[in-house]
């Protein structure tokens, strides 16, 4: 895949970001360059190899999967007008 000027300005005109004509040509080169830097490793044979999520084996740090209600009710109704044990009252609208 190759990108043209045309393509460069419609981009940054897409990203609203104001391109002069001196760095829209220089940027056609630089974005080819990456283009063909990711075609490269498309062309990688990656069967068979698994993720990494480190250059070192490492286990991930994990916790306990709990539920928990945040003991944080007092701190969320807090700026309300008015409560009763923990919980926003509203007036009772009937239509």
């Amino acid at each position: 895949m190759s990108v043209d000027l045309a393509t460069v300005k419609r981009v940054a005109r897409l990203a609203r970001i104001a391109v002069t004509e001196d760095e829209a040509g220089r940027m056609v080169g630089e974005l080819n360059g990456i283009l063909g830097f990711v075609e490269q490793l498309s062309e990688v044979d990656v069967e068979g190899v698994e993720a990494m999520t480190s250059v070192t084996p490492m286990e991930m740090k994990k916790r306990q999967d709990q539920v928990t209600d945040g003991n944080k009710a007092e701190d969320i109704v807090a700026n309300a007008p008015v409560t009763d044990h923990n919980f926003f009252l509203v007036p009772k609208v009937v239509e």
